[in-house]
Parts: structure tokens; C-alpha cells; sequence
């Protein structure tokens, strides 16, 4: 019986079941156990760290392989320099473009709500920012001196572009390019059907992740900054469901309710990861199978957008800006608003594949603005829960451009797209997996 209800549900309903359940067990274990020693060393940091860890590790397996198979695949496809060249002109302009949108609407918001409150002004406050890279530096960066030591490291814009001119000398080589370009394709079938095995380990994952959660972060940790945290959220669902909407429908005629019901897996991935790069192969596989985009396209678009469009944390810098200049007292010019945007704009480039990279770059905008890094221990408490749904915003803005870029060039598959119920057209991730059984 319970085999048969766990084949009727679809992979959206077990993330979901697997995520209350787990809020559900951490809050109830958190009330009966406050103090207890047992269930901080054998369940949050044990069981529960164990499971959530290997599900993580699990998917950020398959990054470095995924992403330069696919985008080896998709370039051997772009022979043409010019619309190689097209393609990546608009790829970067629309992730740039989204992420002014962004920093607009979350400065604009919080000059209105204004959040910051001055008596916060007197907590003890201590935050040292990491040292950010120089722009000049992060151009020379990009080229990779080699690519074998960036994919160990992951460095994700070295290993994108070393993957376009390998991509790039293969559709160049003529027959004896076509037998390579052959093997890579297979290679893609192969890692793709590992994703798909990967796959039945969500429920189990995102349940740890999220029981884990709620045994660690306590109602607390929001204090005094509640009205930060609810504008953030506020700004980050409009951007999601309204922003990306409307620049859907503007700039591709398509129906965004289908898009988002389709987005449903890939949002709750990058939810409970928090981590656009651990949730890139579902992004991709999603945009391929489910939302009709030719390989070629999002095998391109989509790992650049996981290391340089964060609208997400875009949002997240406005208003944090906005939000520690009140705290102190500090009044912002027309100037320094505009300072804001542009710096965050172009750190959002900057700063990609640094660890801790919306802290960083929120270091640096501050610093441009002259206001206190000191402050950016305020926020901190309630970044987690943020990162967790800026990371879903992220994602969903690499496959709106990714749509949208796919249409233009005619690479796009609108009766994939249009069709509601998953696997007439493509299979779903739960028919690949009953496949694999």
C-alpha cells in the first residue's frame, strides 16, 4: 500500500512532504529537547547532518562534469563565431539587465517602508568583511591556466570558458570532430540518467536539510530585525512572480502560469540547497525536458547564470544598504543610490565562484557608499532563511532568460512547453527514475 501511494506521487509532492515533515520533526524535537546534548550530537550534527550532507555532496558531484560535457555539447552545435558571439551578448545583457531591475525595486521599497530602526545602532555589533577580488583581477582570473586544477576547484567561469573553445575547436576539426562531438553526446546521456538516479535521493535530503533547519535556527534569531526580513521576502516573491512574469509574456509571447507550475521542482531544489550550482543539474535538466530549450542554449546560459546572475541576492544588497544607512543615521544622495546599483551590478560579475559571495559583495557596496561593514552583523541571523529563497529567485531568473534567449534564436520547443501534463512530450523526473528501477 505504501509503495503504491509513494508511485502515485509525483517528485514535486515528495519534496514537499519531505520538507514539512522535517520543519515538523526539528521544531518538535527543538521544544521537547532544548538542551539536549543526544539530540545535538546524534541527530542535528549526526543523523541529520549526514544525510543533508551527502545529498548536497550527491549534486555538486555532478556540477564540474555536468557543465563541461553540456557546454562542450552545445558549442560543437554554435560553429558560427557570430552567433556564438550573439548568444553570449545576450545571455550577459539580460542577466545585467534583471539585476538593475532588481537593485531599482529594492532600494525604491525600502526608502518607502523604510525598515532600519536607529536604536539598533547601539547592539554590539562585529563583522570583518573578506577582501574581494579587483575587477582587473576577475578578467584575468577567467582565463584558466588549467583546467584541469579549475574543475577540481570548481572555478565555474574558467571551467565555462575553456569549455567553449574546446567546444568551439571540435566543430572545427570536421569528420574526425564529429566522432568527438559523438562521445560528448553520450557523455551528456550518461550524466543526465545519473541525475536522474541522484533524483530519488531528494525527499531524503531536502527532510534532513530542512529538520536540521529548524533544530538550529530558533524564532530568536530574527530579534529586532523582522521588518528587514519580511521586505527582503516581500521584494524576493514579487521579483519571482511578478518581475519575471511580466519580462516572460513581454519578451516571448508565453504563458508565465505554465512556466512557473513547471519551475516547481527546480525552486524547491534550490530552496532547500541554497546553492545555484548544486541545483544546476536540475536546472538544466528541467529547461531541456520540461520547458522545451535546445541543449545548445541552456547548456550555455544556464552555468553562466549560476555564477553571475544573482537578482536574488541583488534584492538582498538594496535593501541592506538602505536598511544599515538608517540604522546609523546616514543619509543616502540620489548619488549614492546610484553608486549602489552600478557597484552591485558589476560585483555581481566581480565576485562570482567567492565563497560567501552576497556577504562580499555586500561589503563592497557598503564600502562604495561609505557606510559600516560593522553593520552587516545585523542581518546575518536572518541570512540563511533568505539565502534559501533568493538561491529559488536565482534559479528562476536563469530559465526565464534561458527561455526567452531560446525563443529569439529559434532553438526552442514550444510544444514541450506548453504541454501540462509532463511525459506525453518528455518524461518527468519520476518517469526517468521508475525507468532506472
Amino acid at each position: 500500500m505504501a509503495t503504491s501511494l509513494q508511485n502515485k506521487l509525483g517528485l514535486t509532492s515528495k519534496i514537499l512532504i519531505g520538507m514539512a515533515t522535517g520543519i515538523i520533526l526539528g521544531l518538535i524535537l527543538r521544544n521537547l529537547f532544548p538542551d539536549s546534548i543526544f539530540i545535538k550530537d546524534y541527530i542535528t550534527d549526526g543523523f541529520l547532518h549526514v544525510i543533508g550532507t551527502i545529498f548536497i555532496s550527491s549534486l555538486k558531484m555532478l556540477v564540474v562534469p555536468l557543465v563541461f560535457i553540456s557546454l562542450v555539447c552545445g558549442t560543437c552545435s554554435l560553429s558560427e563565431p557570430s552567433k556564438l558571439g550573439r548568444l553570449g551578448g545576450k545571455t550577459l545583457a539580460f542577466y545585467l539587465f534583471t539585476t538593475v531591475l532588481a537593485l531599482v525595486l529594492a532600494v525604491f521599497a525600502s526608502v518607502i517602508v523604510h525598515p532600519g530602526d536607529a536604536t539598533l545602532a547601539n547592539e554590539k555589533l562585529n563583522y570583518v568583511a573578506k577582501e574581494a577580488p579587483s575587477f582587473a583581477q576577475v578578467i584575468i582570473d577567467m582565463m584558466p591556466t588549467n583546467p584541469v586544477q579549475a574543475m577540481s576547484e570548481g572555478n565555474m567561469l574558467q571551467i565555462i570558458i575553456f569549455a567553449v573553445i574546446f567546444g568551439f575547436s571540435i566543430a572545427h576539426l570536421g569528420e574526425r570532430g564529429n566522432r568527438i562531438a559523438q562521445l560528448f553526446d553520450d557523455l551528456n546521456n550518461v550524466i543526465m540518467r545519473v541525475v536522474t538516479l541522484v533524483m530519488q535521493l531528494a525527499p531524503y535530503g531536502v527532510f534532513a536539510l530542512m529538520a536540521k533547519l529548524a533544530l538550529t535556527l530558533g524564532l530568536e534569531t530574527f530579534g529586532s530585525v523582522v521588518k528587514y526580513f519580511f521586505l527582503v521576502l516581500t521584494l524576493l516573491l514579487i521579483h519571482n512572480f511578478v518581475t519575471y512574469s511580466i519580462l516572460l509574456k513581454a519578451f516571448s509571447g508565453l504563458n508565465p502560469l505554465v512556466f512557473i507550475r513547471k519551475m516547481r521542482d527546480v525552486q524547491l531544489f534550490a530552496f532547500s540547497t541554497a546553492s545555484s550550482n548544486a541545483t544546476l543539474p536540475i536546472t538544466i535538466e528541467a529547461s531541456e525536458h520540461r520547458l522545451g530549450v535546445d541543449n545548445k542554449i541552456a547548456s550555455f546560459t544556464l552555468p553562466l547564470g549560476a555564477t553571475i546572475n544573482m537578482d536574488g541576492t541583488a534584492i538582498m544588497q538594496g535593501v541592506a544598504t538602505v536598511f544599515i544607512a538608517q540604522v546609523f543615521g546616514i543619509e543616502l544622495s540620489l548619488t549614492d543610490y546610484a553608486a549602489v546599483v552600478i557597484t552591485a551590478t558589476l560585483a555581481s560579475i566581480g565576485t562570482a565562484g567567492v565563497p560567501g559571495v552576497g556577504l562580499i559583495m555586500l561589503a563592497m557596496v557598503l564600502n562604495q557608499v561609505g557606510l559600516p561593514v560593522e553593520g552587516i552583523a545585523l542581518i546575518i541571523g536572518v541570512d540563511r532563511l533568505l539565502d534559501m529563497v533568493r538561491t529559488a529567485v536565482n534559479v528562476t531568473g536563469d530559465c526565464v532568460a534561458t527561455v526567452i534567449i531560446a525563443k529569439s534564436e529559434g532553438e526552442f520547443n514550444e510544444t514541450v512547453f506548453n504541454n501540462t501534463q509532463a511525459g506525453k512530450v518528455a518524461p518527468s523526473f519520476d518517469e526517468q527514475v521508475h525507468k532506472i528501477d
